[in-house]
């Protein structure tokens, strides 16, 4: 039970919501998601380690970058079943097009200056 709620939990605010669909599209570093909805880097980073403690998201260290991306869901079945179901949910979404839309020009290396 407590490892369902967690997943549930991770998943009651919008903003990772939008954080979970725009790692379907690509990897992302902390200032890409910060820039694509306009949050704080502190903010972002809450949204990050909570999406990560319910195992939906995972990150690697690439020299300088923290890259996030979904999890392949083995650490739960909740987890795995909702990341799978995600994918198709929210397609037409008007608030996720319009962040989908930014997301072909948030770069990283112009954000963050690097």
């Amino acid at each position: 039970m407590k490892l369902f709620l967690k997943v549930m939990k991770a998943l009651s605010d919008p903003s990772r919501v939008k954080i979970m669909k725009m790692l379907q599209r690509k990897v992302m570093c902390v200032c890409e998601i910060q820039a694509a909805l306009g949050i704080a880097q502190s903010t972002a980073s809450k949204h990050l380690k909570i999406l990560e403690d319910a195992g939906l998201i995972v990150y690697r260290k690439d020299g300088l970058w923290v890259n996030y991306t979904l999890a392949d869901g083995s650490q739960s079945p909740f987890a795995a079943s909702l990341i799978g179901n995600l994918k198709h949910w929210l397609e037409d979404d008007p608030d996720m097009k319009k962040i989908m839309g930014r997301l072909a020009g948030i770069n990283r290396e112009i954000i963050c200056g690097k």
